[in-house]
């Protein structure tokens, strides 16, 4: 269910990229406005990230086989990067065309395209925040950076909306204000690339960021029948899943039957409670060891 959610979600940021795209360029290129253009250039490289999204959501749902006895979640995660990339390239192409143009005169940009941006600012917050809202619900991390893609989107055309404002109403000498907008745009890009990058990052190489899952696993735990306490518990994300391995501590004297048992149940205890959680790797600690 999550997984088809998620796939639904970036397939939505497909078609409303491809269409923004059309739309910006069209109205950059008879508005007069490279601030527009280059707004256009950004959700182009979004239209390909997007489908690196749902590739990589694609192939991060399949089942665990001989291979990957893990599953295929990793997948998810390099889209992400992938997403990053796409960021950084279009920020820098967007720097650079701007300072070009910046140097060379042009004619100031036309009203209707402060009505065109407006339009495009509202639509792309909206769906940063549908998309946003559906990265939690899945706990997908390549749809969270699909999210700050609309959301910087809707950045560069507010700057834009503002570079646009400044060169129509203050007029002649003032033309190269779009310009500037979105020079400054795409170090706002650049900024939204590097807070995608980190947590992901973190994801990749496996380090423990999970303080409160793992606080909440601890908690389901000390209330499964049998289980004294926790010892160890480290927690992997894979994809839109995470992976647990918990050391639990039982009464030293039960048999190996009975801790097995224990095993399980805190296993399906905390699948039933955290369903994000594929699967439960417990190892059995004895509360004391019996000497004989």
């Amino acid at each position: 269910m999550r997984s088809k959610t998620a796939l639904r979600t970036s397939v939505f940021s497909i078609v409303g990229n491809v269409l923004f795209a059309i739309i910006k360029f069209l109205a950059g290129v008879f508005g007069n406005s490279y601030a527009l253009i280059a707004d256009a250039i950004e959700s182009t490289a979004d239209v390909f990230s997007s489908v690196l999204v749902w590739t990589g959501l694609k192939y991060s749902t399949r089942p665990p086989d001989e291979n990957h006895p893990y599953g295929h979640g990793r997948f998810e995660t390099l889209s992400t990067f992938a997403v990053i990339g796409f960021l950084v390239v279009s920020a820098t192409v967007i720097a650079y065309e701007s300072i070009q143009n910046i140097k060379t005169p042009h004619e100031g940009p036309k009203v209707f395209t402060l009505y065109v941006l407006g339009g495009i600012i509202l639509f792309k917050e909206l769906s940063f925040q549908y998309v946003i809202k559906k990265s939690r619900q899945t706990n997908s991390s390549s749809l969270k950076a699909d999210a700050w893609h609309h959301r910087s989107d809707a950045i560069t055309s507010v700057m834009a909306f503002i570079g646009i404002a400044f060169a129509i109403f203050l007029g002649e000498g003032y033309e190269a204000a779009d310009d500037v907008a979105a020079l400054l745009a795409s170090g706002i890009i650049i900024f939204n690339a590097y807070k995608i990058f980190k947590p992901v990052l973190s994801e990749i190489s496996d380090e423990q960021i999970y303080d409160d899952l793992i606080r909440k696993i601890r908690e389901i735990a000390i209330t499964v029948p049998g289980v004294i306490d926790t010892e160890k518990c480290h927690v992997r994300k894979m994809g839109m899943d995470y992976y647990v391995d918990l050391h639990m501590i039982v009464d030293g004297t039960v048999s190996v039957i009975e801790g097995h048992k224990i095993a399980h149940d805190l296993k399906d205890e905390i699948q039933r409670k955290i369903p994000q959680v594929a699967d439960v790797l417990v190892h059995t600690e004895p509360d004391r060891v019996e000497v004989y």
